[in-house]
């Protein structure tokens, strides 16, 4: 019964820290490179880049690959960690039989 109360205080957590920030934080969320291009044509307005992308991406698209990259770095993330916790599970069963 205690981890149900634990488990169900973990998970409003969870949802608060997701749903606060949409309610009370107000503004505009942009990229790095926009907020980077705007700073660099502020400081040097005639400068022209190296080259030009091959094709420009939709907003959507942008947005799918970023969260495929997040997606791929968090199961990285937790194989490993699962890996590292099954070998000490195993370290700890082979040093109780023997």
């Amino acid at each position: 019964m205690k981890s149900i109360w634990k488990n169900g205080l973990m998970l409003l957590a969870v949802v608060l820290l997701v749903v606060l920030p949409l309610l009370f934080v107000n503004g505009e969320f942009g990229g790095a490179d926009d907020a980077a291009e705007g700073i660099i044509t502020e400081i040097a307005p005639d400068y022209k880049p190296w080259f030009e992308p091959l094709t420009e991406l939709p907003g959507e698209t942008e947005s799918m690959l970023f969260a495929l990259q997040a997606a791929i770095g968090a199961g990285v993330i937790g194989y490993t960690i699962g890996l590292l916790r099954g070998r000490q599970d195993r370290q700890k069963l082979n040093d109780q039989k023997n």
